[in-house]
């Protein structure tokens, strides 16, 4: 149940209507739309704040999301599913709920977040996947783009990676994981990290890119780390094959419902067609 000491949604948002996640005066954001839905089944005027675990930008998707809230309202579990899903449009959904304990803080508590981003190649533009990957129509070497994409493994200044914009109090992340997997006409690409920059996964991928075009040797990647200068690097890539998959809490906390991987993958790799 859900008590004011609060409790934890998982959601999965899709397509590519979203404004990113974080609230805008336009009020057309995931967190806006999510905040009035929750205002609507709780029976107050005003929108219910709610804490996420990673903010998405405008045209990245989350196949998983965790956003935290308190209240003082008393329902079974599938009621705050089901309830609050009857106010969300089509392109975003309350998976599950859960009561948590009050040292809980969907964003502070997580250990680890993992992006996919689906890159499709094919000389001819994917219409069927507009918005939901991003294209590149030049052929690549992956297995250059494979090794260039160890040296970003283990703890790093990420600074050539970061955004201008970035709020970040300090670059340096831990990335556990970044594997490139060959899908019919697609490159998944999964990563892993404690914690990611703003236009983190973008801007590795714009390098990466670069790398599997023969634009730069793969030791450039290395390069760019130890620069540490953003103006060095590649551009930064299109938003819309990035997907926020899974977040890793402790076991503590028992959620054990967070990879939204399975969810993501199953349909977005059996392709609509082969590259031409």
């Amino acid at each position: 149940m859900w008590t004011s000491s609060g409790g934890a949604l998982g959601r999965a948002e899709g397509g590519s209507g979203g404004r990113g996640w974080q609230t805008q005066p336009h009020r057309q954001t995931v967190q806006d739309t999510l905040e009035a839905a929750l205002a609507r089944f709780c029976g107050v005027a005003d929108p219910v704040a709610t804490v996420c675990a990673g903010r998405t930008d405008t045209g990245v998707h989350g196949a998983m999301q965790v956003i935290h809230l308190d209240t003082v309202l008393d329902r079974r579990m599938e009621s705050w599913v089901r309830g609050v899903n009857a106010f969300l449009p089509p392109s975003i959904s309350v998976h599950w709920a859960q009561a948590v304990p009050d040292d809980f803080h969907a964003r502070f508590s997580a250990r680890a977040r993992t992006y996919v981003y689906l890159l499709w190649r094919g000389r001819g533009r994917p219409a069927l996947w507009a918005g939901r990957a991003g294209w590149c129509h030049q052929p690549l070497d992956v297995a250059a783009m494979r090794a260039a994409a160890g040296a970003l493994l283990g703890e790093h200044d990420f600074s050539s990676f970061r955004s201008s914009q970035c709020q970040a109090r300090h670059p340096v992340r831990i990335m556990h994981r970044l594997d490139i997997e060959e899908r019919g006409p697609f490159l998944v690409f999964t990563l892993r990290a404690n914690a990611f920059l703003h236009h983190m996964v973008r801007n590795i991928m714009g390098a990466l890119l670069q790398i599997g075009q023969g634009r730069e040797p793969v030791d450039w990647m290395a390069q760019l780390l130890s620069w540490r200068d953003r103006k060095r690097g590649a551009p930064t890539f299109s938003p819309d094959g990035l997907y926020l998959s899974a977040i890793d809490y402790p076991d503590e906390f028992g959620l054990d419902q967070l990879d939204g991987g399975a969810l993501l993958l199953s349909p977005f790799t059996q392709p609509p067609g082969n590259p031409s």
